[in-house]
């Protein structure tokens, strides 16, 4: 079962990642590069690569750990789209297309192959390695919106620095993601 599920993660998001590169009728790195400003698109590509390496390599250490940081990442977009995102844009935007696969059904389909089919246990200092892609990205995110030159700044598109409150919105984030670290250490050790 494990291999079913890994393999459709990785299959469902292959699909959907090799579209946004797509346009018009044609194929350009242009045209899909700026989806990979999005944590979505990152964690679910980060989620397939991981479910990619438990198809071919399921017994080895690094794949396991490779999937947890996989499953830990989708799982942080899907609980900050039901809980932040859906209730300030709307869930019907979010949960439209592609969008529906990369914030709900690829995350659900990780935390079920991950936490039921793939359980090894695992000890609290390991799970907080979760912890690092959120905060690599978050800092990442927080420079561009807040702190990089004018003409390289991106757009706040998760509205993390509405109000300047950012010192708010990175905090929560981090405690969210511990919060998820914990959950799924819970789960792995049933």
């Amino acid at each position: 079962m494990s291999f079913l599920l890994n393999a459709l993660i990785f299959l469902v998001t292959l699909f959907f990642t090799v579209r946004f590169f797509r346009r018009d009728g044609r194929w350009s790195w242009a045209n899909g590069r700026p989806a990979f400003r999005f944590f979505t698109v990152l964690s679910n590509v980060l989620c397939a690569l991981s479910a990619l390496g438990m198809c071919l390599f399921p017994g080895q250490a690094w794949a396991w750990t490779l999937k947890y940081l996989g499953t830990l990442t989708v799982t942080v977009t899907m609980v900050t789209v039901l809980l932040f995102l859906g209730p300030t844009m709307g869930y019907g935007v979010l949960f439209k297309g592609s969008d529906l696969f990369m914030h709900l059904i690829t995350p659900l389909l990780a935390l079920v192959s991950f936490c039921v089919f793939e359980r090894r246990g695992m000890s609290l200092g390991f799970s907080l390695l979760g912890l690092l892609p959120v905060f690599a990205y978050g800092t990442f995110y927080l420079y561009k919106i807040k702190y990089a030159p004018a003409a390289k700044r991106w757009d706040d598109f998760y509205g993390y620095n509405r109000g300047g409150r950012w010192p708010v919105s990175y905090a929560a984030m981090m405690a969210g993601t511990l919060l998820l670290c914990l959950a799924l250490r819970f789960l792995q050790n049933l």
